[in-house]
């Protein structure tokens, strides 16, 4: 008999040896919390499966999960494995379009719906044939409700094994380039990853000891769940949800969680609010004591493993937390290889690198051409309904990223951009955007940037104001970027050079398209947009101009 173990292998041993243990922690805000004991959640789960065995379904339907983060999430996610089905989550925010078409193509007839962030768009959910069922936060007229059910349905007594070849779930890509992809993960691939991934990220189940984790990104990111669900029922954590933003920062100090996953966008707003309050000049004089106040006024004085993923972070942001004592380290994984991948997991994390690969569970190479290629003890199984794609991008075990790379002097894995990222100038020369969005990294007066150019003489920088820089009038933050750009152009080779800056008026969201709901650019999206912009101020001899 295999001595992997499933989620559920873990629930149910938890659910027994440690019935009393508080496992899930739901923010209700105001500083109210809601706790849910292994027994607590034991029942809950058992309930909402003989729910889902009332629906008839055939063996491994899809069953989809819309919703932001909550304690309900984990606890209907561990019930649609119970009851021998599979998983579909959905991203908050998620634009109805990709919503409907995941809904269509895993013929989906069940779904579990909370805070979405598509509510106001109901009308064009095609959910017409969909049991809607409402979980915490749903506020949209539903067939039935996880309150109904817990007062209404009895137990699922019996313990089901979960074999580990059969589906667990399909997660969907958050779609860059087009629409999303689904990614087919079978009970395998937990059970073979999740003891490592805990054991490099000191999510340990050590006597004496359970890891604090504070759920921030989505869950239907296979990097959140893989590193906070999994790792949680794995190492019996104790895992908290936020009630919201408005809540997030307060919440945050009071859990001080030893464990928190985050992306470059939070580490900045973090700076941001220090810097508010302490002048950047003046910080060189703070004392331990001091910096202690501020890793605790952060909600991080007990974090002794603080990730970060999804884009680069920037190295003056990266210097500021080591000066703060605080080691936020990059990782680097896909949603194809179950978030496994590489880590900085030296003592003093590397400041521009992804680290190296992930245990003895991942394996990692560059083709001639410095594509990143992985092989992973988590591999996907393949895209759903899409062999051509999975051959494609599977070849002889490893995956193929899509992700440009190098490495350091110290063998650390650089992420340099995706293959289809580049793109060619009026003058033949082929440009790689990241290395000289990287130039810009430092720059205060902008929040969001790309470098565009395909058919220009010279590529741009597409940016949006920062939150100082919006305290500035058009004239001087101009003068500010004139002069930022000039010393980045002495810096680059000639057919590198940006020739202009344009400041867009709104910012880059998950609503307008431009961003994915993990945060990262939407690249054709916003370059489409903005084109027309693009191509007239080529004709501009003003180097910044806002539209």
């Amino acid at each position: 008999m295999s001595q992997l173990k499933t989620p559920l292998d873990y629930f149910y041993y938890w659910e027994e040896k440690t019935p009393t243990d508080i496992f899930l922690r739901q923010s209700l805000g105001n500083g109210q919390w809601k706790e849910y004991s292994w027994a607590e959640i034991g029942e809950r789960v058992r309930k909402i499966a003989s729910f889902i065995h009332s629906r008839n379904l055939p063996p491994q339907s899809k069953i989809a999960l819309w919703s932001a983060n909550s304690a309900d999430w984990i606890m209907v996610d561990l019930a649609i494995m119970l009851s021998g089905h599979i998983s579909v989550p959905l991203f908050p925010n998620q634009s109805v379009k990709a919503a409907n078409h995941v809904l269509k193509e895993c013929d989906v007839s069940l779904m579990f719906v909370g805070e979405c962030g598509q509510e106001q768009k109901f009308a064009e959910w095609n959910t017409a044939n969909v049991t809607l069922v409402g979980m915490h936060g749903c506020s949209i007229a539903v067939d039935h409700n996880l309150a109904q059910i817990q007062q209404t349905f009895g137990l699922v007594l019996s313990n089901p094994k979960a074999e580990l070849d059969s589906l667990m779930t399909i997660v969907y890509s958050s779609g860059t380039t087009s629409m999303p992809k689904g990614v087919i993960h079978l009970y395998s691939a937990p059970a073979k990853v999740t003891p490592s991934i805990a054991k490099e990220f000191k999510i340990s189940r050590e006597e004496g000891y359970r890891a604090s984790l504070f759920s921030f990104l989505p869950l239907a990111h296979m990097a959140e769940r893989a590193l906070v669900e999994f790792t949680g029922l794995y190492s019996n954590a104790c895992i908290s949800f936020s009630a919201g933003l408005d809540d997030f920062s307060d919440e945050i100090v009071s859990v001080q969680p030893t464990f928190f996953f985050a992306v470059p966008r939070l580490w900045d707003k973090f700076k941001m609010s220090v810097d508010s309050k302490i002048p950047p000049e003046a910080q060189a004089a703070l004392s331990e004591e001091d910096k202690h106040k501020i890793r605790y006024m952060l909600g991080l004085s007990r974090a002794d493993m603080i990730l970060s993923s999804s884009a680069p972070l920037q190295p003056k942001v990266h210097q500021w937390y080591l000066n703060m004592g605080i080691k936020v380290r990059e990782v680097y994984g896909m949603t194809e290889t179950f978030a496994t991948g590489t880590g900085c997991f030296e003592d003093i994390p590397a400041s521009g690198t992804v680290g190296k690969p992930l245990g003895d569970i991942v394996e990692v190479k560059l083709s001639d051409e410095n594509e990143i290629l992985m092989r992973s003890e988590g591999m996907m199984f393949g895209y759903y309904r899409a062999e051509e794609k999975t051959l494609s991008v599977l070849k002889d075990g490893w995956f193929h990223t899509g992700d440009c790379g190098t490495y350091d002097e110290s063998g650390n894995l650089v992420v340099t951009g995706r293959k289809g990222d580049e793109f060619k100038t009026a003058k033949g020369k082929f440009i790689h955007p990241v290395p000289l969005e990287k130039c810009f990294s430092g720059v205060p007066e902008i929040e969001q940037f790309i470098v565009v150019g395909q058919g220009l003489n010279q590529p741009i920088l597409l940016a949006t104001r920062s939150e100082s820089a919006c305290l500035l009038t058009n004239s001087e933050l101009r003068d500010k970027l004139k002069n930022y750009l000039s010393k980045i152009n002495t810096t680059l080779a000639p057919y590198e050079r940006i020739s202009h800056i344009l400041i867009t008026r709104a910012a880059w969201t998950i609503d307008n398209g431009m961003l994915t709901p993990t945060l990262k650019y939407h690249r054709k999206t916003i370059e489409s947009c903005f084109k027309p912009d693009a191509l007239k101020c080529c004709e501009n001899k003003e180097e910044v101009i806002f539209v």
